[in-house]
């Protein structure tokens, strides 16, 4: 069976190879029967677009990056209102041994745009059908694009088994998904939230977030032994270190940012880990049971009722062609500064 075909090609930001990328028209999507074409509105750059488009690759090569984003679907564009969607970005095989337990985050076997097939930095997408999720009339459909990092925020949260109301909690790395990870700390009833970041304009950041105090980790002799829970965003050795530096006996630290190389601790810190009994939680994607989670839903409905702020982390919105250059700048000038880059189609 054919899906439903709205022009022969399509613009789509194309990965040949680490470093080569470019816009060039390549055929439209065709649908399975389990899926459905959706007009893409908006799509944000995530961290992770930054290492597989330089320097690592994708699972496969050329393919169209691209895996936080919301549109349209094609079939209602002839309606006065077209349904407005969100996608999730996992496509769980839905039969291993994590699938079955409702664990989708730990799928062993799964399928995901923009890395294993063609994602979001193009005018159309095929989606499955159990990865749409539809998404209130009045919601930005910017903000919308924003639901995966701002529940990856959320899902990181929620692994740390002993969380309390009134705790005093710190977040490491305040690029978006630390910015929603402040925000969602104090809506939980955090009574105070530290920031940390190597870069000023994220602190700044960080403030509009509602982080209470903010420092570089230079200046993490202010803040030892101070919190009860810690968020690490960044996903490094110095990060990691920070965290567990500012710990207090018994604290727990959710691990959700991805690093780009090897990540190492010194003795000393290794064994405060020890001596203070830390908790550590690793956390990975945004699904829960049922799929996508929880945690989608309670996102769209605080971006929904302004709980969650979202537009002031955009620092870039742009078009394909100018996002192609702004990622070559990026690589070549480490100070350039930017949070969310969003791309409108």
């Amino acid at each position: 069976m054919l899906a439903l075909k709205v022009e022969e090609y399509m613009q789509a930001l194309l990965l040949r190879s680490p470093g080569n990328f470019k816009v060039e028209s390549i055929d439209e999507p065709i649908c399975r029967p389990h899926e459905t074409l959706v007009r893409v509105h908006s799509v944000g750059v995530c961290g992770s677009d930054f290492p597989r488009m330089f320097s690592k690759g994708a699972h496969h090569m050329p393919i169209v990056c691209g895996h936080e984003f919301s549109g349209t679907l094609v079939a209602d564009e002839a309606k006065a209102q077209k349904q407005k969607c969100t996608v999730a970005p996992l496509i769980p095989c839905n039969s291993c041994i994590q699938c079955k337990a409702g664990h989708f985050s730990r799928c062993n076997n799964y399928d995901y745009f923009g890395s294993r097939r063609n994602g979001a930095f193009s005018e159309f997408v095929a989606v499955p059908k159990s990865n749409l999720v539809e998404i209130p009339l009045s919601l930005d459909l910017r903000a919308a694009a924003m639901v995966d990092p701002a529940s990856i925020a959320l899902h990181a949260i929620w692994k740390i088994k002993n969380f309390k109301t009134g705790m005093t909690a710190a977040v490491v790395g305040c690029g978006p998904i630390g910015l929603f990870a402040i925000q969602w700390l104090k809506i939980l009833g955090v009574s105070q939230v530290y920031a940390l970041d190597i870069k000023g304009h994220n602190l700044k950041l960080a403030e509009i977030a509602g982080a209470d105090f903010h420092y570089k980790p230079h200046e993490k002799e202010y803040i030892k032994n101070k919190v009860d829970l810690v968020v690490d965003a960044a996903g490094n050795s110095k990060s990691l270190e920070t965290a567990i530096l500012m710990s207090k006996p018994g604290a727990s630290i959710s691990l959700l940012g991805i690093p780009t190389s090897n990540v190492q601790i010194e003795n000393k810190v290794h064994q405060k880990i020890l001596r203070n009994e830390l908790s550590i939680f690793g956390a990975w994607n945004s699904f829960g049971n049922p799929f996508p989670g929880k945690q989608w839903f309670e996102t769209i409905k605080s971006l929904s009722n302004g709980e969650l702020k979202w537009e002031f982390m955009i620092s870039h919105e742009l078009n394909l062609n100018e996002l192609s250059d702004l990622l070559n700048r990026i690589k070549l000038d480490a100070d350039i500064k930017y949070s969310k880059i969003l791309v409108r189609l």
